[in-house]
């Protein structure tokens, strides 16, 4: 469609569908936008009002309604001039205000760095989006528009990021609402400015291609239209589809071939007027061309999340060249083209919006919003959506035979989390088609999946390694947080137990209730969490605990002061500082494996063990043969810099000449490099040498190569290494 240019062009372009639009209400939404935005230019210095008339001009491409367009042409009025949500209240109607509002609140976080900023305004386009789409659609036109003028922009980096976002996250949304044509062109404006080469490339190859070949796509054409009047089908609408720059580009880098490798960049659509139809065509095609395997698939009788439906297949054709071929009616193909917008029919008393929420559009928004409350913070629920987005699917069914869309590569963990939550966190098997299988098989098309459970199962941490919907990884995070907090308390009690108990106190909850503001901390409960997760030191609560004890004695005359006593000197942390690793599982305990001793600077690797939770073991580790066959009980994990350096155990085995003074030299050498012996012990012991272990605390491997490299240079030290046991 040409660019809207004038409010006229506009109002012309809406009446084409909507004969009885309000032209006068929409002239004065222009007419308000306008006044408020002013001289402002946009960055290719333009009037700034040309945007907001391009972003309503894209909507009428949807046929969307007047509320849509003028909440388009309004969109920037409250963010970026002086008009307030109350005066487009007034003018315009709580409808519109609410829509205005929804779009307004998306702009807000440009400020913050880049992963909070697009994490905080995904969730809030989703909750905006799920009062009434209109919000998302309004903003995906926004963001079409933005895209088509990115060239304006100078900065190479702000250009990049909003090409990201926009491939990552409105793309993928506009997928999951139906709207092809829209993610098409979104995906390849984000793949023009991201990978401007490769895409010029194409586009080149493309054009030669067309030249070339359009002989070829009719004869296509004509064999195809010939074989279906064959078959009694002679009203089929039947075209060729050139795939965009980004599809072939996507598949280049998939299947690892060239372009000039590509024997399907031309799809061709077959068109009919009923669901039979479509059978009988794809029986005609079949008949006459030899079918590609595995290629054939029904989304007529198993629809796709968004609505799209059709039947795919693929056959060597006319020169026997392999021709894909989308079979479907002619409303399957405007849902196709329009996606969500293709579903807004008039009722009698309803708006569009109304008439949306009376379907299924709704209810993968839904499932993020579930998703949305068991996420922890906006990056993670932004994670955990970006995988519910992006992905082709499977589709299973219940032994009822209810069908369950999943992405692919879901396991039945995945499909017991798309049943309900509880089925999830309590299932323990699963039967694929009547056989058993792990619970981290990947499931197919076509599988009949029932799910074994248990009443005392729960979720196990390690699930989320293989888990692939959003919906189950958050699921498993929550049960994961709500153990770890348990776990977190009780170990905080027990430490503060043994540590009130050596100073003569007994711990309680009324001991712990007035520390509280002490603490900063609003529950008990909170103070034990901390103690146990090594946020807050058993000696702050033994501070404040003597303390407080002291008030109280002092405030009794002094009767009870023979009770205090002096403090002890304040512990380090109690080796409880959170953990430097990244990549843990929360909620499992933690232990460093005292077989290889791992220390800041090695690779490393956890293995999830029953009963202990994870042990970190060095990458190179020989007990680490014994769990070759069990891959799900890796876990792969790093050290976090970022983290306070605290002393780690090492061991090193030294032989050293029998002589006076041999060992002396050794432990001064390692005191001279701040290192500490925490354990020494004599293995072996000769006329000439003695044979020693020693552990060692160390900062990291730099640390450690610094001692055993001052070691060697002494004479009384014959060979030192480190030492696995």
């Amino acid at each position: 469609m040409p660019a809207i240019d004038s409010i006229d062009g506009l109002i012309e372009q809406i009446k084409a569908y909507d004969p009885g639009v309000d032209g006068e209400l929409i002239r004065r939404a222009y007419a308000f936008a306008a006044k408020a935005h002013g001289a402002q230019k946009r960055a290719s210095g333009e009037p700034y009002i040309t945007h907001p008339l391009e972003v309503a001009g894209l909507l009428t491409e949807y046929r969307l309604d007047s509320a849509s367009i003028i909440t388009a042409l309004l969109h920037d009025t409250v963010e970026d001039t002086g008009v307030t949500l109350e005066q487009v209240e007034k003018e315009f109607g709580q409808e519109i205000r609410v829509l205005v509002d929804g779009v307004t609140k998306l702009s807000r976080l440009e400020g913050k760095s880049e992963d909070l900023r697009q994490a905080e305004n995904f969730r809030k386009l989703l909750l905006a989006m799920s009062e009434d789409l209109r919000v998302l659609l309004v903003k995906l036109c926004d963001r079409l528009h933005n895209m088509q003028t990115l060239k304006y922009i100078k900065s190479p980096e702000k250009r990049a990021r909003i090409a990201r976002e926009t491939a990552e996250i409105y793309a993928a949304l506009a997928e999951r609402i139906g709207m092809r044509n829209l993610k098409e062109e979104l995906q390849d404006l984000a793949f023009a400015e991201l990978y401007s080469e490769a895409r010029d490339s194409i586009v080149k190859r493309l054009e030669f291609l067309r030249e070339q070949g359009q002989n070829e796509v009719n004869h296509t054409i004509a064999t195809i239209r010939e074989k279906l009047n064959e078959a009694g089908l002679p009203n089929a609408i039947i075209y060729g589809r050139e795939k965009k720059p980004f599809s072939i580009w996507k598949k280049m880098e998939r299947k690892n071939i060239s372009f000039e490798q590509l024997s399907d960049i031309i799809a061709f659509r077959i068109i009919v007027d009923t669901v039979a139809e479509c059978y009988q065509a794809l029986g005609a095609v079949h008949a006459n061309w030899h079918t590609v395997p595995g290629q054939f698939k029904d989304y007529i009788s198993t629809p796709k999340s968004n609505g799209y439906q059709s039947l795919h297949t693929a056959v060597i054709g006319p020169g026997q060249q392999r021709v894909e071929m989308q079979i479907r009616t002619h409303e399957m193909h405007k849902v196709a083209e329009y996606g969500v917008a293709a579903h807004w029919t008039y009722k009698q008393g309803a708006t569009k919006a109304q008439a949306l929420k009376d379907g299924k559009q709704l209810k993968w928004v839904r499932e993020l919003l579930e998703i949305l409350e068991q996420s922890e913070n906006p990056e993670e629920f932004l994670e955990n959506t970006k995988l519910e987005m992006y992905h082709d699917q499977v589709f299973c069914f219940t032994p009822k035979g209810d069908i369950i869309a999943l992405p692919r590569g879901a396991t039945p963990v995945d499909f017991a989390y798309a049943i309900h939550s509880a089925i999830g966190d309590t299932c323990v098997g699963a039967k694929i088609n009547g056989r058993i299988v792990p619970l981290k098989a990947q499931l197919k098309n076509g599988d009949q999946v029932e799910i074994i459970t248990s009443k005392t199962q729960t979720p196990s941490p390690s699930w989320e390694r293989f888990v692939v919907t959003g919906k189950a990884r958050s699921e498993i995070r929550k049960f994961v947080r709500t153990q770890q907090k348990s776990e977190y308390v009780n170990l905080g009690k027990a430490i503060l137990a043994k540590t009130l108990k050596a100073e003569g106190l007994e711990l309680s909850d009324k001991l712990i209730e007035p520390l509280l503001p002490k603490l900063n901390k609003k529950l008990v409960e909170d103070v034990y969490a901390e103690v146990g997760e090594g946020l807050i030191t058993r000696q702050a609560v033994l501070d404040a605990a003597l303390e407080s004890r002291k008030a109280a004695s002092t405030g009794m005359g002094g009767m009870l002061s023979n009770l205090t006593k002096p403090l002890r000197r304040k512990a380090k942390s109690d080796g409880a500082a959170p953990m430097p690793i990244k990549g843990l599982i929360p909620g499992m305990a933690i232990h460093f494996a005292k077989c290889c001793h791992p220390i800041p600077g090695d690779r490393i690797v956890g293995i999830v063990t029953t009963g202990k939770g994870i042990t970190i073991h060095v990458m190179d580790c020989e007990t680490l043969e014994n769990y070759a066959d069990s891959p799900e009980r890796w876990i792969s994990v790093a050290w976090d810099t970022g983290k306070e350096e605290f002393p780690h155990i090492s061991r090193i085995r030294a032989h050293i000449s029998h002589e006076p003074a041999a060992l002396a030299t050794v432990t001064q050498v390692i005191a001279k490099e701040l290192g500490n012996i925490s354990n020494l012990k004599i293995t072996h012991r000769s006329t000439d040498f003695f044979e020693i272990l020693l552990d060692i605390e160390v900062r990291d491997t730099k640390h450690l190569n610094n001692i055993i490299a001052n070691l060697r240079s002494r004479e009384v030290v014959q060979s030192v290494e480190r030492w696995q046991s």
